[in-house]
C-alpha cells in the first residue's frame, strides 16, 4: 500500500489563508472556490487538505505560520499533540516534566478554560469541520466537464470528508461535551447553536451509519493507505457505542460487540511483531492499522505528532544507555526532548516477559521528584527507525529531524479489546469464549507463547490489558471516564490531582471546558458546568 500524497497536500495547504478562529465562517482561499473545484484535480486537493489538517500544524512547517491565528505551530497548533496532552497527560500514562503554559494543568487534573493545549484541540477539530464542510458544500453538485470514473471518485471523497467530519465530532463530543454545531448546510451568517452531547452523539451515529451502507463509501482495506473506508466507519461505531453510556446516560454494549466483530471479520490481521507498529516503516504490509494519521520526515515536517511523541519521551543519556534495547531513536537534530514519564502505578502493570513493554529508566516512580526526568519509566514505543535496524546497523526514516512514523488512530487489536469488554459487561450479540480467544491472541503476541494465556476475563482485567496494548495511542482519558476512575478515588496514581500520593478530583474534570474566548464570543454557548 501507498501513503496519501502528502506533498500534494503541503502545497494545496499553502493556497488557504490561515483560519480566523470564527467559528461561523468557512476557511477563506485566496482562490475562490470555483477555480478550485471546478477541476478533479483540485476536487482531490481539497480532500487532502481535510487530511493535511490532522497531520500539518500550519501553512509551511514546522513553526511559524500556524492554521489558526493565535496558536503556536509549534506545540499546541498540532492535532495530534493537543490531543496526546489531553488523552494521556492527566493520567498514569504520562506525566510532563516541563514548565510550560498549560502543561501543569494536564498534569495534575486542573484544567481551565484558558489552557493553551486545550484552546488548540478544540480550535483543531474545528478547524477540521469547517474544511470538511467547505469541501461538501463545493462538492454537492460537483461533476460536470468530469469524466464517469471521477464523478464517482468525487462521491467517494464526499464520503471520506463526512467520515473525518465525525472523527473530529467524535474528538469534541469525546473531550467537549457540548460544542458549536455547524454542517455545510449551516446559515454562516449567524453564530453557531451549541448542540448537547447526546444529540451530537446521535448525530456522529446517524452519519456513520449512513456511511456503512453507502455503496460511495469504499470498502474495508480497498482505499489508498491513510484513507477513511468501511473498516474505519464501523471502527469508529464500535469505540462510540462502547463509551454510550458516558456521553448519553444509556449503554449499548450489544452494539460495541457487533460493531467491532464486523471490523475483525473484514480481513484485518495483528502484525507479528508489537513493536514494529510504531516504527518509521509501519506503512509498509501493516494489516492491522486501519486508519492511521500519516507523517512523512520531507513532506510534513512539525514539532508535533510522532516527531513529537518520539521526542518527548527520549533523552540524549538513555540512547547511549540502553542503545542494545531500544537501538535508537532516529532523530538527531532537534532532538531527545526529555519531558514525559510515565506513572508507577502504570507500569507496574507489565508482566516479566511482555513485549509491549518498551520502557527504559532507572526509577518505576516520579516519587518527590517532579521535575527530574530520571524519575519514572520512558517509552520508546515510538521511533523513528525501520523494522529492520539493529544496533549495528540502524536504519533511520527519510529524515533524522522529522519523523515518517504513523499514528494509528484504529488498529485490530483495539477491536478485540472492545468486543471483550462488551461481552464482559453483559453484550448478548458475542460470546464469553471469543472474547477471551481475542484477548489471548493479543497476549501470544505479546509474550511469544501461550503460557499466559487466561481462561477468564472480568472489567480490571480488560482495563489493564487495554492499557498495555494501547498506551500512547490517546485512549486512556476516555478509559477511566468509562471505567469511573478517572476523577474518584476507585484508582488512585501518585501526582493524581498535583499531589504526590494522589487523590480524588471533582467530577466535573470529566469534561474539559469550553475555551472562554469562544463562550464571550458566542452568546449561544453555555460553558461546562464547574469552569
Amino acid at each position: 500500500m501507498k501513503k496519501i500524497n502528502f506533498a500534494g497536500c503541503l502545497l494545496f495547504a499553502l493556497a488557504l489563508a490561515s483560519c480566523t478562529g470564527d467559528l461561523d465562517q468557512f476557511p477563506k482561499n485566496t482562490e475562490t472556490s470555483q477555480t478550485v473545484y471546478s477541476t478533479f484535480e483540485g476536487t482531490e486537493e481539497a480532500l487532502a487538505k481535510i487530511y493535511g489538517a490532522y497531520t500539518l500544524s500550519g501553512q509551511t512547517g514546522p513553526s511559524g505560520n500556524p492554521d489558526i491565528s493565535g496558536l503556536d505551530e509549534g506545540s499546541n497548533g498540532d492535532f495530534l499533540r493537543c490531543y496526546f496532552n489531553h488523552q494521556e497527560m492527566p493520567t498514569d500514562e504520562a506525566h510532563c516534566i516541563w514548565n510550560d503554559s498549560g502543561v501543569s494543568e494536564l498534569n495534575s487534573i486542573n484544567f481551565t478554560s484558558d489552557g493553551n493545549f486545550t484552546v488548540g484541540l478544540y480550535d483543531k477539530c474545528i478547524m477540521q469541520v469547517m474544511y470538511a464542510n467547505e469541501f461538501l458544500k463545493n462538492t454537492a453538485n460537483a461533476g460536470n466537464g468530469f469524466s464517469s470514473d471521477q464523478q464517482t471518485q468525487v462521491k467517494a471523497f464526499r464520503a471520506e470528508a463526512r467520515f473525518l467530519r465525525a472523527y473530529a465530532y467524535w474528538v469534541l463530543l469525546d473531550v467537549f461535551g457540548n460544542p458549536p454545531f455547524v454542517t455545510e448546510t449551516s446559515d454562516l451568517g449567524t453564530l453557531p447553536p451549541q448542540i448537547q452531547r447526546a444529540d451530537l452523539f446521535k448525530y456522529i451515529e446517524s452519519e456513520l451509519l449512513d456511511l456503512d451502507k453507502s455503496p460511495d463509501m469504499i470498502d474495508a482495506r480497498k482505499n489508498v493507505y491513510g484513507r477513511a473506508d468501511k473498516g474505519a466507519v464501523d471502527a469508529l461505531l464500535a469505540r462510540l457505542y462502547l463509551n454510550a453510556e458516558v456521553y448519553t446516560g444509556t449503554p449499548r454494549w450489544n452494539d460495541a460487540a457487533t460493531y467491532a466483530e464486523k471490523v475483525i471479520k473484514d480481513g484485518y490481521s495483528l502484525e507479528k511483531n508489537y513493536a514494529d507498529l510504531f516504527l518509521a516503516d509501519n506503512n509498509v504490509d501493516n494489516n492491522e492499522t486501519i486508519l492511521s494519521i500519516n507523517y512523512d520526515g520531507k513532506n510534513t515536517r512539525s514539532y508535533g505528532g510522532t516527531t513529537f511523541l518520539i521526542n518527548c519521551s527520549s533523552n540524549a543519556d538513555y540512547q547511549t544507555k540502553y542503545a542494545p534495547t531500544l537501538i535508537s531513536y532516529g532523530i538527531f537534530s532537534n532532538a531527545c526532548w526529555g519531558g514525559y514519564r510515565a506513572r508507577k502505578e502504570f507500569y507496574e502493570k507489565f508482566e516479566a516477559g511482555d513485549k509491549r513493554n518498551l520502557f527504559v529508566g532507572e526509577n518505576e516512580a516520579i516519587g518527590d521528584h517532579p521535575s527530574d526526568y530520571t524519575y519514572g519509566m520512558a517509552t520508546y514505543k515510538w521511533r523513528n527507525i525501520t523494522s529492520k535496524a539493529t544496533v549495528a546497523k540502524p536504519l533511520y526514516g527519510s529524515d533524522v529531524t522529522y519523523a515518517d512514523t504513523d499514528f494509528p488512530l484504529f488498529r485490530l487489536a483495539e477491536m478485540y479489546l472492545i468486543y471483550a469488554e462488551a461481552v464482559v459487561r453483559g453484550a448478548t450479540t458475542g460470546s464469553m469464549g471469543q472474547a477471551i480467544n481475542y484477548v489471548n491472541l493479543l497476549r501470544e503476541r505479546a509474550f511469544g507463547d501461550t503460557k499466559h494465556n487466561v481462561s477468564s476475563l472480568d472489567l480490571d482485567f480488560i482495563l489493564d490489558e487495554r492499557a498495555r496494548e494501547l498506551y500512547w495511542e490517546c485512549q486512556r482519558r476516555t478509559d477511566l471516564i468509562r471505567y469511573g476512575y478517572f476523577t474518584t478515588s476507585k484508582y488512585i496514581w501518585e501526582w493524581k490531582g498535583g499531589v504526590e500520593n494522589g487523590r480524588q478530583v471533582d467530577s466535573h474534570y470529566r469534561l474539559y471546558p469550553l475555551p472562554s474566548s469562544d463562550v464571550t464570543a458566542n452568546m449561544n454557548l453555555k460553558q461546562n458546568p464547574g469552569y
